[in-house]
């Protein structure tokens, strides 16, 4: 059973869930009144304390907030792991030498380090051991990473996330202090880059509004991957459109309209783009996955390959035994639940079988399941949403779909993401078995991890 603090930090959690839902439903009824707008809201200050983004390798991470579409609020947060600038052989040697204060390898890091002092005579070499005087360049003295020289020698290539966070559709942020914090974890433990995806959220903008804006990140990437070689080409062969600007390279298409981001097209591999939900943002990267699936190759270079479902916010009219027996469970009952889909839901579509809702319902149009990518699905014990979580899964298996289950003892939902519960054993436990898992399908080498 969940701990006494977790018990009662669950009461408290509800009773103010349940006033913001209330709050919400007041304020939807005032937007239908004065039209609303498209434009929409990503977080709610008062709710989540945002966490600052740092574009240097603090802890190991760095991170920075993109304005993606110019009709709406929606915005992804990019964490970087600062392996992207690392061999896999000097990586590992790297690590061997900071456990070893007094090694030579330690001494040369130090010596090298663009973060700190910098001498003259290391202005051929940064800190990482890249031999492009251009790549040493992309880093300021504070320590900030710039990431793109079409020209330049750039260490590595890593695997895109796509992350969405949970929050009912309702509430929630992708820079929040608590999804900061597992993005950070993610992107160190599956050695990728993370795009947290700030969606625009309900009731201000309903369905299918949040899952349109996952979809619009996925073409993004892609257009993103596809400028950046553009540019790369024309940079090499005839001298590039570049333009130096606040210490960033860009790459202006042929409009000028677009800009390359300077980190994705330093070091992501749109080829290797694994998409991750939590709670209801499961929803949106399942919806995200079935569209990948249809777009085919009109994604490319971006082709998803697997994805993973954290707890997700599936629901539906014929209730589950979990549904029944677990009505009333920690943190999220299925009472407030029904409320916060009302809340996104168009009032003319709701249904607990709406296709965003219940994944199982007949008729829903997509791509056949045998089509899906592999999914991984983590359900907790004390979560009423867990029994369709697994049946979806099952589905999936029965149509030759590698979709395993980790079910977690004692948990609640949202037991790996929620601000009070991401320091515990279990939260860490749970990143690394998904990181375990994901490498299967984003390593260059093949299957070489078990699960």
């Amino acid at each position: 059973m969940p701990s006494i603090g977790v018990k009662l930090y669950s009461v408290f959690f509800k009773f103010m869930l349940k006033h913001r839902l209330q709050n919400r439903l007041e304020g939807a009824e005032n937007d239908a009144v004065s039209g609303g707008g498209s434009f929409g809201v990503t977080s709610r200050p008062e709710e989540d304390t945002p966490a600052a983004f740092n574009p240097s390798f603090t802890e190991g991470v760095a991170t920075k907030d993109i304005h993606v579409d110019n009709l709406t609020s929606l915005s992804v947060r990019i964490f970087l792991p600062d392996t992207c600038l690392r061999n896999p052989e000097t990586l590992a040697k790297h690590r061997v030498g900071l456990s070893n204060p007094g090694s030579d390898l330690n001494n040369a890091i130090i010596r090298g380090n663009s973060y700190g002092s910098s001498n003259d005579n290391n202005h051929r070499r940064n800190s990482y051991g890249c031999s492009s005087i251009d790549d040493a360049n992309l880093k300021l003295e504070s320590g900030v990473y710039r990431g793109y020289n079409p020209v330049g020698n750039n260490c590595r290539r890593l695997p895109v996330m796509l992350q969405f966070h949970g929050g009912g559709f309702v509430s929630g942020s992708n820079d929040s202090v608590a999804n900061d914090f597992f993005c950070r974890r993610i992107a160190k433990l599956c050695d990728v880059i993370v795009l947290a995806v700030g969606y625009r959220l309900a009731p201000e903008n309903k369905y299918p509004a949040a899952f349109e804006d996952g979809l619009k990140v996925l073409h993004w990437l892609a257009k993103q991957a596809n400028l950046a070689e553009c540019g790369k080409s024309v940079g090499i062969k005839k001298g590039a459109d570049l333009r130096r600007s606040e210490g960033n390279w860009h790459v202006a298409d042929a409009f000028g309209a677009s800009l390359v981001e300077s980190w994705l097209a330093a070091h992501g591999d749109p080829s290797r783009c694994v998409l991750l939900g939590v709670s209801c943002g499961a929803n949106i990267a399942d919806y995200v996955a079935r569209k990948a699936v249809e777009a085919g190759k009109l994604l490319d270079p971006v082709k998803v390959v697997a994805q993973v479902l954290m707890y997700p916010f599936f629901i539906g009219t014929i209730p589950t035994h979990s549904e029944i027996k677990l009505a009333n469970s920690y943190f999220y009952d299925k009472a407030m639940c029904v409320l916060a889909w009302k809340l996104f839901l168009p009032e003319n579509e709701f249904s607990l079988d709406h296709p965003a809702a219940n994944p199982l319902v007949s008729g829903r149009v997509g791509p056949p399941l045998k089509h899906m990518p592999p999914t991984l699905t983590v359900v907790a014990e004390h979560d009423w949403m867990r029994d369709r979580a697994i049946a979806y899964s099952e589905e999936l298996r029965k149509v030759n779909v590698d979709s395993p289950v980790l079910e977690y003892k004692d948990a609640v939902h949202e037991f790996a993401t929620l601000d009070m519960l991401l320091k515990t054993p279990l939260a860490q436990a749970c990143a690394e078995d998904i990181a375990i898992w994901v490498k299967k399908y984003i390593s260059l080498r093949g299957h070489e991890f078990s699960y």
